[in-house]
């Protein structure tokens, strides 16, 4: 069922949501965590970032995108005006899989209803899904079909309410430096949909 932004309990917020996930201890995660890792950023182009799940050191600071992918991420966002207090910035799962392995089934299910009542709260006009996992969760759940993330990136879906242009993730074009040119693209995409009239 395609996901409405819209519907939401007008009581939530997302103080009180980042609240919950700091104290969450609803899968195996909050054992091993030193930090969950909520989201941040400002929302001034009503754009939202979603990543797959914490890493080493974003675990370390309780913040998304800290590391060398953060740091890729900020220059890609500096590359089209555009500075952190712009944009939101989260991840599906809001902990750390140990050794960064790849969030699983049953972690992305038990932790995406935080994600969903961040959408609502928040209405992104823009969502950026980074990587594969974060691709296929938001495409599917706006009634989009998801092919590989190759097939996706850059690419823009255009929903009832929303607008989602998949991308690479920064960690992943750093480790494979041939799909930073496409990332870059991507982000010049995202720049002509923002300059669009809202």
């Amino acid at each position: 069922m395609q996901m409405d932004l819209f519907s939401f309990d007008s009581s939530d917020s997302l103080e009180k949501i980042e609240e919950e996930i700091r104290s969450c201890t609803k899968c195996p995660l909050a054992k091993t965590r030193k930090n969950a890792v909520p989201g941040e950023g400002g929302f001034k182009r009503k754009v939202m970032f979603i990543g797959e799940a914490p890493g080493r050191w974003e675990d370390i600071k309780g913040r998304p995108f800290v590391g060398a992918a953060g740091k890729y991420l900020d220059e890609l966002l500096a590359s089209i005006g555009l500075s952190r207090e712009d944009v939101y910035i989260t991840n599906i799962v809001k902990c750390r899989p140990p050794g960064n392995r790849d969030p699983t089934d049953e972690e992305i299910s038990l932790c995406s209803p935080y994600l969903e009542r961040q959408l609502a709260v928040m209405k992104p006009r823009v969502i950026c899904p980074l990587g594969r996992f974060s691709a296929k969760y938001i495409l599917e759940k706006f009634g989009f079909a998801m092919k590989s993330i190759s097939a996706v990136q850059g690419k823009v879906f255009r929903g009832k309410d929303v607008i989602i242009i998949p991308m690479y993730h920064p960690a992943a074009a750093l480790y494979h430096g041939q799909w930073k040119p496409a990332l870059e693209r991507s982000f010049k995409i995202l720049r002509e949909v923002l300059d669009e009239s809202p």
